[in-house]
Parts: structure tokens; sequence; C-alpha cells
């Protein structure tokens, strides 16, 4: 993103816009949000700030201190879902990121004794005399699962042993693991004493799903917005390897998906490879960003191709979509173009016997019925893409 020829981060405003080409005319509001996101834009291109510097200091928590969390932002998540967060921050440097909205300027920390937490988190909410509820443990929302401070330290080893114990202590748990990842192969063949994560996916593979990350891009500009993040032939030879190894990895969340770049074309070649690779189930969820960020991803986009640019703001910033909001006001796209836009994914997919699986929220807002997508669908994935038939009761 430093070294793109030509390249310089300009100001996003109503001229900008009107000889961009854009059709939608934004609110004071909107331009006021994108005029401030590209003061930001230059300053922090201007300081080298905008991907994460690639260190991290390591620290200890008292595990009986930690707060649990539930990752349940709608408050209909389909089973009650613990976070696993084992570093603040995230070296993968996603310049959408859905926690820090592609600000990567705070130091990484990870917490080399974070399975102790987790050993606890278990034992209260799956282990003897605990309610034993139907539990999945979320390994993570808020950073990558696998990126060298979890990988190098072993911190992401120890948690996942924490689970292997777990299960070998209580056999009648009702806790799952479902794990979100960017990862390439090489990631999960990362040893720690002797065993790889995919070693250790094997020990548990009955009671744990793999989903693998991706996005609907150009594949150049996924490098800029993914700047440490595996490639996407990477990503889905990690899917063959747990595939291989009986793993569930069957299911994709596919996000975000810059609506732009949605031809027909480009829909059919992507999830051709998703479909080559044993997918069987994806989560679709468009880009949605701060408006303030907004003005960075576009002239990303406008440095490949303007048209590109001057349709992602079209998509987004009429003023008759600025309800459309997400968690802490990221903006997305237009209600009716997103309908259509998962209508088209859809139609292709479903020839290929894949299914879809959506969060309450995007239900709700795009008024979809269960009559187009079940709550549960034909492959038993719910919500975020989780695997309803790894619970014996289901």
């Amino acid at each position: 993103m430093y070294n793109l020829p030509g390249f310089e981060p300009r100001l996003v405003d109503k001229a900008y816009l009107e000889n961009l080409g854009v059709t939608v005319e934004p609110s004071e509001e909107t331009l006021k949000a994108l005029e401030s996101g590209s003061d930001v834009f230059r300053r922090r291109y201007a300081e080298g700030l905008l991907i994460p510097r690639q260190r991290y200091g390591l620290a200890e928590l008292d595990p009986a201190a930690v707060t649990p969390e539930i990752h349940n932002y709608t408050g209909r998540c389909p089973a009650l879902t613990w976070e696993i967060n084992p570093v603040r921050g995230c070296t993968v440097g996603c310049q959408y990121c859905l926690v820090s909205d592609g600000v990567h300027e705070q130091e990484l920390l990870a917490y080399e004794n974070y399975h102790l937490y987790v050993r606890r988190l278990l034992d209260e909410q799956n282990g003897p005399g605990s309610p034993n509820e139907r539990h999945y443990y979320y390994f993570s929302p808020k950073t990558e699962a696998f990126q060298e401070a979890t990988l190098y330290t072993g911190i992401a080893h120890r948690i996942l042993r924490e689970f292997i114990d777990h299960f070998r202590r209580c056999p009648e748990s009702r806790a799952r693991l479902f794990i979100a990842s960017k990862a390439g192969a090489r990631h999960l063949e990362c040893k720690d004493g002797g065993e790889s994560i995919l070693d250790l996916f094997a020990r548990m593979k009955d009671r744990m799903q793999f989903n693998t990350s991706v996005s609907i891009m150009p594949d150049a500009f996924r490098d800029i917005l993914e700047p440490y993040a595996a490639p996407l032939d990477e990503r889905l030879a990690a899917v063959k390897l747990c595939r291989e190894a009986g793993i569930p990895a069957n299911s994709a969340l596919v996000q975000p998906i810059i609506t732009p770049w949605l031809t027909p074309e480009h829909t059919g070649s992507f999830f051709d490879a998703l479909h080559g690779a044993g997918i069987i189930n994806y989560k679709p969820e468009f880009l949605t960003a701060c408006v303030e960020n907004l003005a960075m991803l576009g002239q990303y986009l406008g440095w490949f191709d303007k048209d590109l640019e001057r349709k992602l703001y079209d998509d987004y910033l009429m003023p008759s979509n600025e309800a459309h909001r997400k968690q802490r006001g990221r903006i997305a796209p237009d209600k009716e173009k997103s309908r259509g836009y998962l209508k088209s994914m859809m139609e292709y997919t479903g020839k290929l016997g894949m299914s879809v699986s959506i969060c309450y929220w995007v239900r709700k807002q795009l008024g979809i019925s269960e009559d187009i997508i079940p709550l549960i669908n034909s492959n038993g994935f719910q919500c975020l893409g989780y695997q309803s038939k790894l619970f014996a009761d289901v």
C-alpha cells in the first residue's frame, strides 16, 4: 500500500464524489465523516501506521479475574457462545477490521497463560457439577486465532490442548469448539512440542469445526486489505487438510464481500473454488465499515478501477441507507441492492448444492424469511455457520 505507483491519499468530499460520477447525494453528516476519514487516512499513510508492526509483547493474566465474554451481538444466537481472545490486537492487519475499523496502532499483547482461563471457563460451564448446557466456544472473534503471536509462542496449541483435556475428563460435555480463521495450510502445520495445530484438531475432530474466512474482492486488492493473511489458495488448502483428517471444515465465512466486484463472472469463479475445496455451506457478509473508513477503502479500490470506487460509494452513501448499520455504527450496502446481490449468489451456489446461513441481524435488516433461508438449513448449518449436527440431540 505504500508502494502503489501514483497512489496518494486524497480528500473525499462532495467535489471528489461528483468528479468520480457518484450518482447518490450523501447527507452533510456523511460528507463530514468522509472528510474526517480522509484526514485520518492521510495522516496514518504519511506516518506509516496503516499496518500493524510485526512485533508483540507477552504478558500473563489472572485466570480468575477475567470476565467471560458472550458472542451474542443480536441476542438471537443459536446457542450460548463464549469468546476466546488470547491476543489484544492482531498481526494480520485487515484494513476493514470489524473490531478496530482498520486501525492497528495499539501495541499487540499476547497472554501466555490464557489457556488457564480457558480451563476455568470450560470447568464452570461444562465441567463436573456445571449445568453442562449446549455451548460453542468461538476461537477467535476479536483476533486471528492462528497468527504469529499465538503460533510461535505455543498459545494456540495450549488452548487446543485444554479442550482435548476437557473432553477426556468430561466425555459427556456439551461444549463444542468453533474456529473461524484466515489461516493457510502452513499455519495449521506449525508445531509446538512436536504437535501441529492440525494434529491437535484431529484429536477432537468430532467436537469441533474449522471455518475458513475468505473474501470476494480482486486478488491484488485483497493483498492490500489483508496484508498479512494467507492467500486465498492457501486458505482453501487448509480446508482440504482438515477435511482429509476428518475434521469438519466444510463451511466458510465469506466476508467481506466487495459488492462492485460481485459480477456473474467473479461470483462463479469464487464459489467454484470454494466448491472444489469441499465447502458446502457459506455465511455471506457484505463489507460493513464506518463511513470514515469507507473514504480509505474506496480510494484503494479506485487505484485499481475508478468505476469500482464509484459503485462502492453508490452502494453505501445514499441518505436512505444511513440507518442500515451493524455493530458500532458500521454501515452496510443499500438494502435493496443487498437483497439482489444475495439472490444472485444463492442462484449460482444453489446449482452447486451449497447452502446459505445468515445471522439474525441480516435476516431482520433485509427481511429474509425462513422460506428463503431456513434457520437451520438442509446441511445443518445456522447463523454464523454453526454446525448443529455436532450436537447429538439435534
